[in-house]
């Protein structure tokens, strides 16, 4: 048996139709009962049928911090939170900074086979920020990069900014910039406010990421180039996309899941899973970020998946490493953030974080729709229930996840890759 029918499955939350999938394509769609011979068939009823999920921003740590991570485990977490592309961003050791790191990375990802890999090449050598990386040669590679970013750091350096911005649109390629201004952030720990003030960490403005965005949305329409800004975190930040956008600055911007849900309050609790780059935000932020994102200001939801060995998190606030891992939790958190909150569609969801993130990073057989004669990438999922994310089927090697031990909304039963099933009943299906 080589194909799939899905058998009453909701499209995108919608109407129950009966899905053909053979040949790695969607060879059938229909309202009545479909009785194909020699296919597996997969009882649908409850669930819902979205086209696989894309990534615009996952660190892999491949190659140079496989003790934290590997394209092997992070696509594995990728496939189980129905992820069937991601883009793994450019700070490795060695750097991602030319056309054979980059073809490194893309050749792991091919041979893991759990979702397509697509390196993202970093903007300046070393992410040191004083010169610019190989771009062409990483374009021209047999990877096709496509996104430029030094994420981790900031490109600080206007003139640097605006040459990468210039240098990228020959082939149609996109600079993803971390927005933090360096002298504004240095030593920061969390979000400058009222609760960093009783706690007496130094903290993280919002001008920091704002005065960034806004320097480099106005370089963007000054040369014409795409510009795509990672993380959103702030009100205002989202104030300054909408107000480019209505310019008609060639912008586009992401949101991670646990800036949608979390906020700085959970710093009081000292826990290092909750120290992100950037920070968790105050409540009102929180708001303006789903409002954002449900209104279409903001384009995509990204993971910012971020693993940390157990030495680099299990310590200290202050020596804690920033960030935190969110593959698998990743769907189940916009559910909890905008579907149970009535602020969005699964069909919005799809668009945000299959559609949208497949077009920014022009990947043209991904966030296709589930419609005959596309490419079978499928996520099934069950939006009724609760499953637990426990260390016991977290695939990631690293286990630095606020999420972890929760019951979380939603399951993710199905991840199809052209249709090859990755996971099946929840479980890897290699």
């Amino acid at each position: 048996m080589s194909g799939y029918l899905l058998r009453g499955v909701s499209l995108l939350g919608e109407a129950q139709v009966d899905v053909l999938i053979d040949g790695g394509i969607i060879s059938e769609v229909s309202k009545k009962p479909l009785a194909p011979t020699g296919v597996h068939t997969i009882d649908c009823d409850g669930l819902v049928a979205l086209p696989g999920l894309v990534d615009l921003h996952t660190h892999l740590r491949e190659p140079g911090r496989e003790d934290s991570e590997t394209v092997e485990s992070g696509s594995a977490a990728a496939a189980l939170g129905g992820f069937v592309a991601v883009h793994a961003m450019a700070n490795t050791n060695p750097v991602a900074d030319t056309a054979g790191v980059v073809e490194q990375v893309y050749r792991l990802g091919r041979e893991a086979g759990w979702c397509d890999v697509r390196p993202v090449g970093a903007v300046t050598v070393g992410l040191h920020g004083t010169q610019l990386a190989e771009l062409a040669a990483m374009a021209h590679s047999a990877a096709r990069v496509r996104i430029f970013s030094d994420d981790g750091k900031c490109v600080a350096d206007p003139i640097l900014m605006r040459r990468a911005l210039e240098y990228v649109k020959a082939f149609d390629g996109v600079i993803a910039q971390h927005a933090q201004e360096p002298r504004l952030t240095e030593d920061a720990q969390m979000n400058e406010g009222f609760v960093s003030s009783q706690l007496g960490l130094r903290g993280w403005p919002a001008v920091a990421e704002e005065s960034i965005i806004s320097r480099d949305v106005l370089l963007a329409e000054h040369v014409g180039s795409r510009l795509h800004v990672c993380h959103l975190s702030t009100a205002g930040s989202v104030e300054i996309v909408r107000w480019a956008k209505s310019r008609g600055v060639m912008v586009t911007a992401e949101v991670t899941p646990h800036h949608l849900l979390l906020t700085d309050e959970l710093a009081r609790s000292y826990d290092p899973r909750y120290k992100v780059n950037p920070p968790l935000r105050r409540d009102e932020d929180v708001m303006a970020l789903r409002q954002g994102l449900a209104d279409g200001t903001i384009d995509a939801v990204a993971t910012d998946h971020a693993p940390h060995p157990v030495e680099d998190k299990e310590c200290e606030w202050s020596s804690a490493a920033f960030g935190m891992i969110g593959l698998q939790s990743a769907l189940s958190v916009v559910q909890t953030a905008m579907i149970e909150t009535g602020l969005m569609t699964w069909s919005e969801v799809s668009d945000r974080m299959s559609t949208r993130p497949a077009r920014i990073g022009s990947l043209r057989d991904h966030g296709r729709p589930i419609a005959v004669g596309e490419p079978a990438h499928v996520v099934l999922l069950d939006p009724r229930g609760k499953s637990p994310f426990t260390l016991e089927n977290n695939a990631s090697l690293s286990t630095n996840s606020p999420f972890i031990g929760m019951e979380l909304y939603g399951r993710v039963e199905a991840t199809f890759l052209r249709g090859r099933a990755t996971v099946l009943d929840g479980k890897l299906a290699g």
